[in-house]
């Protein structure tokens, strides 16, 4: 497939990382100094100019592309160049990225000529709500509308017996949940029966939401459901996640320390609690009580008061912590400091986006672990070598089926279980074996 990237900030290298083995990339930028780290690691064609000019997309060779993602940070900017994309290469897929909640309304509405439109905002609204569900996760995504839930934790010394120092066929794994991936420091096992938990590990589930939440209470026993967050930072990204908050029942409170920004939202969330102030002054976290909340988001725009935000929350009593990361950087920074869970809006962007390059039967696509690792929703052909063998006696290449969807319905197969062909298949695999997996089925 011909890949044409409009953008090469955070999300577009988060892209091409994630599609220069298995695509033939072009990116075009007008910053030199951010094409050429990139021609340089991952041998990708590069081009200094316009994205927003039909001349200088014309003379890159879009004409001949099969994809096209507009992903730079202004949205004005996605939004010319993909109509010129759309002009230039009419049978091209076309991929815009937006903060801006009224074009994807109006591309909803059909109003804009384009095939998708990607918020960064609401996508990472909707990863922080989907980790407030499970508070002990790492990291957790939702496949097949939300029958099927994907859940990294992280094992503490605090994990159940039950799970944790026996082999998995002993141990007490919930129903209707695979263990799919086990984390042991840089190694990967896609473990069998004979597989132990240990305290350190990582490990990928996939599961029910109900397995899920019996996952988390397993790993992180006295969890109990969250219903009051504190929201540090009422930007754009700040609002959607409070807004997404408070649609799933839960009490928001929102501190945000430009007066006329915090009137504006006050009058947008009604059933949010919103503060003019900075939340960094200990009279103000002491009297609002903020230590005895749930759980605190930090979505101000600067890494750093971040950081400092949710370490003070910490030092309060706050017992779980997100915290926005804008610089990838800064996330090894978060977590050494005890910071629960980090989310990168530019990563959960391109995640979203990446998955349009995959094999079209491929309904949606989750990375992990920076890419190390990828979960994918793809349908089964009816001549794959898979259609018609129980789970038992399928070949392991490197992946691992751990639900399937078949007439709208997710079941978690067991060894006797036979994959049929148009089988919706969610497995969990390394990046670099996608393209073979995805051949395969």
């Amino acid at each position: 497939m011909r890949v044409f990237v409009i953008g090469a900030g955070q999300v577009g290298s988060t892209i091409v990382e994630a599609l220069h083995d298995e695509h033939d990339i072009t990116v075009i930028d007008l910053d030199p100094s951010r094409l050429e780290p990139l021609a340089y690691r991952y041998d990708v064609a590069t081009v200094e100019g316009n994205g927003s000019s039909r001349r200088a997309l014309a003379d890159a060779g879009v004409g001949d592309a099969d994809l096209v993602i507009a992903c730079t940070s202004r949205d004005e900017a996605n939004l010319v160049a993909g109509t010129f994309a759309r002009l230039e290469a009419p049978r091209a897929t076309t991929v815009l990225r937006t903060s801006n909640v009224e074009y994807i309304e109006l591309w909803r509405q059909g109003q804009l000529d384009v095939d998708f439109v990607v918020s960064s905002e609401q996508e990472t609204a909707h990863a922080i709500s989907r980790t407030i569900g499970v508070p002990a996760a790492r990291q957790t995504d939702v496949f097949a509308e939300g029958q099927v839930q994907i859940v990294e934790f992280d094992v503490g010394p605090g994990a159940s017996r039950e799970i944790v120092g026996r082999p998995l066929r002993e141990a007490r794994v919930p129903d209707e949940s695979k263990v799919a991936g086990l984390v042991r420091g840089e190694t990967v096992m896609l473990p069998g029966g004979d597989a132990v938990i240990e305290v350190g590990d990582r490990v990928v589930v996939i599961g029910s939401p109900r397995a899920a939440q019996a996952w988390s209470e397993l790993l992180a026993p006295g969890g109990a459901r969250v219903e009051d967050v504190v929201v540090y930072g009422a930007g754009r990204v700040g609002t959607a996640i409070a807004r997404q908050l408070l649609e799933q029942g839960i009490g928001v409170r929102l501190v945000e320390p430009s007066r006329e920004r915090a009137r504006e939202i006050a009058e947008h969330l009604p059933d949010a609690r919103v503060y003019n102030a900075t939340g960094l002054d200990p009279d103000f976290i002491e009297r609002e009580r903020i230590g005895f909340s749930q759980a605190a988001i930090f979505a101000m725009r600067e890494d750093a008061k971040n950081h400092y935000a949710a370490t003070l929350a910490k030092v309060h009593g706050v017992p779980f912590t997100i915290a926005i990361v804008h610089d990838a950087v800064s996330r090894q920074v978060y977590e050494a400091s005890g910071i629960d869970v980090t989310v990168n809006p530019r990563q959960v962007t391109a995640e979203e986006i990446v998955r349009f390059a995959h094999d079209p039967r491929t309904q949606q696509v989750a990375m992990l672990e920076g890419d190390r690792f990828e979960v994918l929703d793809i349908t089964t052909r009816p001549d794959s070598e898979y259609v018609g063998k129980k789970f038992r006696d399928m070949p392991i290449r490197g992946a691992l089926i751990g639900a399937i969807v078949r007439g709208g319905d997710a079941i978690f197969p067991r060894g006797d279980d036979v994959l049929l062909a148009g089988d919706r298949v969610i497995l969990f695999t390394e990046a670099s074996r996608v393209p073979t997996v995805e051949r395969a089925l």
